[in-house]
């Protein structure tokens, strides 16, 4: 089962490929969610041995650094590189 982590946000890498696809009006309206409601499904990252690597939850990372937030709630995750 998975368990849900703290990690810091800046700890967090996202690959090149993945920033592309960042919707900055998902973000904003993720941000105004996330402030009403909180976060409802954490972020999930994969550990390479030095660093997470983003696996799912661009935009819900994109929005807690948007708030200002330093760390997010994450699942880690086996997942192939993509």
């Amino acid at each position: 089962m998975l368990r849900v982590q703290k990690v810091k946000v800046d700890d967090i890498y996202v690959p090149t490929a993945r920033r592309k696809t960042l919707h900055p009006e998902t973000v904003r309206h993720l941000a105004e969610d996330i402030l009403e409601n909180g976060m409802k499904t954490p972020i999930q990252v994969r550990h390479d041995g030095k660093r997470h690597i983003l696996v799912e939850g661009l935009h819900r990372l994109e929005a807690a650094k948007w708030l200002g937030e330093t760390e997010v709630d994450a699942y880690l995750v086996q997942a192939k590189r993509h």
